[in-house]
């Protein structure tokens, strides 16, 4: 009965998936945005006082380190070292001090506002809001897709994807083993366990990737490949986890390893390992709006835009430090503050989150699933008036 109910829950999800997919095509606007507002809508409905749609946590913990890993894997082979030139620092640049500033005032703010008492999940929060995911909305515009800051935009989502999903995780490890403890000597305890982490992390990557990747540079099979690359990442993950390493950390490093050497059919492998990550953001973006129940409250959308104009101010400050003796304007500067969709890689990593048991997380889950749907509508806005922003030519 349960097998059954399941497969029923996951029909109906998918086939809604696909109409507001569908509908979003005719509106015009990103479908993640319906997906999630459509999770939000069956997760408050109920049928005689018991919810429609209802998985256990286990099945909604292998489904999220699924996409969890695939999308790690995608993002990170993505990043080529040997391409690494002046325009990529500058994403870079504008990646980490955008972090750096959310991981320091957008943390005090939400303390402030929601009364947060545990810093470290506020950090989490933080740190996830610095990623960015201009694919959502960016398709709109594919006829200025040249432009200089659209570029820019795209570049720093590949690098600031591994780093947002990669923080949160070394923060929820720190918060174990710490939780309120926060003494000199408890800290220099836990030092060397860190650092075994990142050792061990790093280490089953590299090993996996030689041992594998070997192989592939020289053997291609059309229907054997594929699975042999998401096999891969898979036991990357594994292996790391039970040696005590960090999984996402490792296959952080196997996606490097992958996109920066010579495998045969790459190219092939790569559309693949795309195609199947984004085959499961129907699922999650549904998912995660069934699981976090927000509260339909005015105080709590009231402080939320608060804290939401507060953290576009924090952007413009990070696009202002990093491109103030440069030749942009103000409207690129402006349209880059204000283009922040949150995209897969963050919605995987709430949806994780959401399965785990950790007291006083709830608010902060609330807090990322509404940033998750204010930063689509806000980016959908501005890509629309586009041409009040950019260049009418790429420079």
């Amino acid at each position: 009965m349960d097998a059954l109910f399941y497969l029923t829950s996951l029909a109906v999800i998918l086939a809604i998936g696909i109409l507001c997919t569908l509908l979003s095509e005719k509106l015009k606007i990103p479908n993640v945005l319906l997906l999630v507002l459509a999770g939000i809508v069956i997760g408050h409905a109920r049928y005689y006082g018991d919810e429609i749609i209802n998985f256990s946590p286990l099945f909604l913990t292998c489904i999220g380190t699924l996409a969890l890993v695939m999308i790690i894997f995608d993002s990170s082979s993505r990043f080529k070292l040997k391409e690494f030139d002046t325009f990529s620092f500058r994403a870079m640049k504008l990646a980490i001090i955008f972090l750096f500033l959310n991981l320091i005032i957008l943390t005090i703010a939400v303390i402030l506002i929601f009364g947060i008492k545990n810093i470290f999940l506020a950090m989490v929060f933080s740190a996830l809001m610095a990623g960015t995911a201009p694919d959502v909305v960016l398709t709109m515009l594919r006829n200025t897709s040249k432009n200089r800051v659209i570029e820019l935009l795209n570049i720093e989502s590949i690098i600031n994807t591994p780093l947002v999903v990669l923080i949160p995780f070394i923060i929820l490890d720190f918060l174990k083993d710490y939780k309120a403890e926060l003494f000199l000597s408890k800290f220099m305890e836990s030092v060397a366990p860190f650092i075994n982490q990142f050792v061990t992390g790093i280490g089953a990557g590299i090993l996996i990737g030689i041992i594998v990747f070997k192989i592939m540079r020289t053997q291609y099979s059309e229907s054997l490949s594929p699975l042999a690359l998401i096999t891969t990442a898979l036991v990357t993950y594994i292996l790391a986890e039970n040696l005590k390493g960090n999984g996402v950390l490792a296959v952080t490093t196997l996606g490097l390893f992958f996109g920066n050497i010579y495998v045969k059919e790459k190219e092939s492998l790569h559309e693949f390992s795309y195609i199947f990550a984004n085959s499961l953001e129907i699922l999650v973006f549904v998912l995660v709006g069934i699981m976090i129940k927000i509260p339909l409250d005015f105080s709590f959308f009231a402080k939320s835009v608060m804290l939401f104009i507060i953290y576009l101010v924090i952007r413009y400050m990070a696009v202002q430090m990093c491109f103030s003796k440069l030749n942009y304007s103000f409207k690129e500067k402006l349209f880059m503050s204000l283009n922040v969709p949150k995209g897969i890689a963050v919605t995987v990593v709430v949806f994780i989150l959401a399965t785990f048991e950790i007291e006083g997380i709830q608010p902060i889950l609330n807090l990322i699933l509404i940033f998750i749907i204010y930063s689509i509508i806000l980016s959908t806005i501005v890509v629309k008036a586009s041409k009040s922003f950019l260049e009418a030519e790429a420079t």
